[in-house]
């Protein structure tokens, strides 16, 4: 909006007076009165003074015109640090000279044999359990294995091993060995290259086992629309007298 001429003439009569260093002081210093003076969490937490304070604050010497003000430290400080020496003396107490908690080295030697009987419960637990050394031909399995070849098995090898994403697991030719110990260890440990996962954590070895003696009675049962085959064809005879040799 523009100025009506009786303004401009009042402001021409009484000009705003220049303010000096010292008027912009005073401004500031109330300024601090009215706005510093309120102390916050912030401020109470830290022990912190308003700048209205500084001059009371100030220690009675001066080293080339400088002088030191007297800022005690903050309550949070003095409380954690003697807090801690409290802490200290406890613990020195309580581990070192009325030796009530174990220390350090002896609950290393607790945690030793923790953790050997835990070992040795595991090994009791699963000395019956069956690797690729272990496993054998055991025709009793069979029927739980087909249980476990039909929840994991047929989406890639067919409801009768026929083969689908995978080999069919019906005839004489085998990409990774025929035998018993070869089957369990391709179940087992998985072939990733070839797509074939490892059921090592998913699966007991008691049911690799029974899995395995299960696709062992599939050979020769020619199911329908097999898959044509795959790798070599394993004779037992001929692997046998190899390893034999």
């Amino acid at each position: 909006m523009y100025k009506s001429f009786k303004v401009i003439y009042q402001e021409s009569k009484n000009p705003t007076p220049y303010k000096t260093k010292e008027d912009r002081k005073l401004e500031y210093e109330e300024w601090v009165k009215l706005n510093g003076e309120k102390p916050n969490i912030w401020t109470k937490l830290l022990s912190l003074k308003p700048l209205s304070a500084e001059k009371d604050l100030e220690i009675p010497h001066a080293y080339d015109g400088i002088k030191e003000l007297n800022n005690p430290v903050p309550a949070w400080f003095n409380v954690l640090f003697y807090g801690t020496l409290i802490f200290a003396a406890g613990y020195l107490y309580y581990y070192h000279i009325g030796e009530h908690g174990e220390r350090q080295d002896d609950e290393y030697k607790t945690e030793m044999a923790k953790a050997d009987l835990a070992k040795q419960k595991f090994l009791a637990k699963n000395a019956s359990s069956v690797d690729e050394n272990s496993v054998k031909v055991d025709p009793s399995q069979i029927a739980v294995g087909k249980g476990v070849f039909d929840a994991n098995c047929v989406a890639c090898h067919g409801q009768n091993g026929e083969g689908l994403v995978g080999p069919n697991l019906t005839d004489e030719f085998w990409l990774h060995g025929g035998s018993v110990k070869d089957i369990f260890k391709v179940v087992k440990y998985g072939v990733p290259e070839k797509g074939m996962v490892s059921w090592e954590k998913n699966m007991s070895s008691a049911n690799i086992s029974a899995v395995t003696n299960y696709i062992l009675s599939l050979q020769g049962s020619k199911p329908a629309n097999p898959k044509a085959p795959q790798g070599e064809k394993y004779d037992a005879a001929v692997a046998e007298a190899a390893v034999a040799n």
